[in-house]
């Protein structure tokens, strides 16, 4: 399996000939610079560029593309040559996006010449930054490895050339865009985000490419989509419904075909064949979807079914609130003009108005239906497909697991769900390594009551017992929070190989409880939870001489030199009830570690009350709005990144009285002691 490197991680090389393969939301510039022992360029030889896609040992794409390849022979690098590093460069010209920030993070593969993966890494993180640093590929003692940089250039592509040391910078980077056809466009300066009015947590909106995951902000309302308050009037389009006897292709049109489609669990029977329709609808297949592995072509089909649902809801809601809106003006008209009043024209005119209204409203929902079945069909393939790190609790899967030699791509943090569709649940998969912590909220919001319109109301699973018909007090609401918390933690564990993540938890108050015993009992926490504001402040000293420490190796490539005794595991840290036990100092250490941790593999989990943290004024806000908000109970507040949908979360609970949980940090535990004997 290929190794996921995150930023300052190397890997070894085995082989001299690879290809590096490139993919991104738009076109790039690929290029490759041959640098000394130290990294520094003897001139504009040593790099190859869409001008001069050759060199000795590499050869680069020569125009700009999404999809990009670079070959390279090591063998047959000039023996002054000790470093390879891959360049990305965005388009300069009208219309080009102005960073990378702005699109979804491009990812590079290092496969061999015939495409088997060898490592991965997703470039994130990045903002107004037009030309990066991807990867390099450096000798080490007479041995080739391969390191994830990905640093990032705001002047460009000269700057860039200028950092690594070239003559000339300026110069070639002109020549560079010259060849590609591209002119220079005019600076525009990014938007602030401390500008967002909203102060909740911002979570991306824009549009991601197969291989991450985002969400836009908190749902807000959706003036200008169709149907919403200020959105001018529109005929619905396509809502026609499907002809009789018309065979259901579950091959949905907006999604891309796949480049394989082989199915890795038994189809689920087909529905009945529709009237008419001969041989019945074409059957869903789990994996049909773009991807180098069946977990990618599985992780890019649920973003797929995800965007789709998101897609065919907007349509019917826009249906219907134009519908709703043309009845409106329609009885306007007939009661505005008083000769319509005598007689019976006015009630005919009612009626002819409601029908047409009620016709076009059953047009929409036959489409939504059909579409729906669609997506039903496909997720009860789908889901039983899914490894263990995309799959419900209650998946049988977990029965089968086995400690990862490699991480997952993603993890499940729930599920989500639309009121028209409440049984058709798309699974919450957020890309690995977490690019922002969670702030998992205990405080009482606008959950689920008895007594809502059931048009709104949504089934849900028994998340525990305290989660009734009634709100969860607060007592109950804290206690599933930070089970919330400890399930979250447990998937990342079972995600990754043995040592790769350790978990710590602060504790200041000591009122954890229960709720941490299946990490205690297990041994997948070592250490009890840290209690007191001595505790608290010697952690956070700890992690951010962690962060500070692993940030200066990666700036300066120097990872090597890394003390031995630091642990190389990713870390997390689970704060309960903050900010209970927390002192300015304390504070600005966590909003630190938060801002700066994800990127050096140091993760927060927050327990927290939302509502008693607004006591502390505006100096939490910067840290409420760097995390991403999940609720411990059913919550519209997250949207999705292309209509801005409000859906239902639901959190990654296990089933009521299920050992799941314990049994698989049972097995992390046990390969830990296997793999490391001294930690037993």
């Amino acid at each position: 399996m290929a190794a996921e490197l995150v930023r300052g991680q190397n890997h070894p090389l085995d082989r001299t000939r690879v290809e590096i393969r490139i993919a991104a939301d738009g076109p790039v510039l690929a290029g490759v610079a041959l640098g000394d022992e130290q990294g520094r360029l003897s001139g504009a030889e040593a790099v190859a560029h869409p001008g001069a896609p050759r060199r000795a040992g590499v050869e680069v794409p020569s125009g700009p593309a999404a999809v990009q390849r670079i070959t390279v022979d090591l063998g047959a690098l000039p023996g002054a040559v000790h470093r390879v590093s891959v360049l990305l460069a965005l388009p300069v010209g009208p219309g080009a996006p102005r960073g990378f920030g702005a699109a979804a993070a491009p990812s590079v593969a290092v496969t061999t010449p015939d495409g088997i993966p060898l490592a991965g890494y997703t470039v994130t993180g990045l903002g107004p930054e037009s030309a990066l640093v991807a990867v390099e590929l450096y000798r080490r003692q007479g041995a080739w490895r391969i390191r994830a940089v990905g640093q990032g250039y705001a002047g460009g592509l000269a700057e860039l050339l200028r950092d690594q040391g070239l003559p000339g910078a300026g110069e070639l980077a002109a020549r560079i865009e010259e060849a590609t056809g591209t002119s220079r466009a005019p600076a525009v300066a990014a938007p602030d985000p401390s500008a967002a009015p909203d102060p909740v947590p911002a979570i991306r909106p824009e549009r991601p490419a197969p291989g991450s995951t985002t969400f836009a902000p908190e749902a807000e309302s959706l003036a200008g989509a169709p149907g919403a308050p200020g959105a001018p009037d529109a005929p619905a389009v396509g809502l026609g419904a499907p002809p009789a006897g018309a065979r259901l292709d579950y091959r949905h049109p907006r999604r891309p075909a796949a480049s394989v489609a082989a199915p890795v669990a038994p189809p689920a029977p087909a529905p009945p064949a529709a009237a008419g329709g001969g041989d019945g609808p074409v059957a869903p297949v789990a994996g049909d979807a773009n991807g180098w592995s069946m977990e990618e072509r599985l992780y890019n089909q649920v973003r797929g079914m995800f965007e789709d649902l998101a897609r065919s809801v907007a349509a019917y809601r826009g249906a219907a609130g134009f519908a709703a809106s043309r009845l409106e003006r329609e009885l306007d008209e007939v009661l505005a003009d008083p000769r319509a009043r005598l007689g019976g024209a006015t009630d005919a005119a009612r009626v002819a108005a409601r029908d047409r209204h009620a016709d076009l409203v059953g047009r929409a929902r036959a489409v939504l239906d059909r579409d729906l079945a669609q997506l039903a069909a496909e997720s009860e393939v789908v889901e039983p497909a899914l490894p263990p790190a995309l799959a419900r609790w209650d998946n049988p899967v977990w029965h089968a697991y086995e400690v990862p030699r490699q991480p997952p791509m993603a993890v499940r943090l729930g599920d989500l769900h639309l009121p028209e569709a409440p049984e058709l649940r798309i699974p919450l998969l957020v890309r690995l390594p977490l690019e922002r912590g969670l702030w998992i909220d205990s405080g009482p919001g606008p959950y689920p009551r008895a007594g809502r319109d059931p048009e709104r109301e949504f089934g849900r699973r028994e998340l525990g017992s305290a989660l009734t018909d009634a709100a969860p007090d607060e007592a109950a609401l804290g206690r599933l929070a930070l089970e919330t918390a400890v399930a979250v933690a447990a998937r990342l564990l079972a995600a990754h190989p043995p040592g790769g993540y350790a978990v710590q938890v602060l504790d200041p108050a000591g009122s954890a409880g229960p709720a941490l015993a299946p990490l205690r009992e297990s041994g997948a926490l070592p250490e009890p939870p840290t209690a007191g504001a001595r505790g608290v402040a010697a952690v956070l000293e700890a992690l951010t001489r962690r962060v500070d420490l692993l940030q200066m190796a990666v700036r300066h490539r120097a990872t090597e030199a890394l003390p031995p005794e630091l642990d190389p595991a990713e870390q997390l840290l689970i704060v309960h009830d903050f900010p209970h036990g927390f002192d300015d100092r304390a504070l600005n250490q966590l909003r630190y570690l938060a801002d700066e941790g994800p990127a050096v593999g140091v993760h927060l989990i927050l327990v927290a009350d939302r509502s008693r943290a607004r006591e502390y004024g505006p100096v939490l806000d910067p840290l409420w709005r760097a995390l991403l908000r999940l609720t411990p109970v059913p919550d519209t507040h997250l949207a999705d990144p292309w209509v801005g949908h409000a859906w239902i979360y639901e959190p990654p609970l296990a089933p009521r009285r299920s050992e799941v949980i314990r049994r698989v940090l049972d097995r992390v535990a046990e390969a830990r002691r296997a793999a490391d004997p001294q930690t037993g």
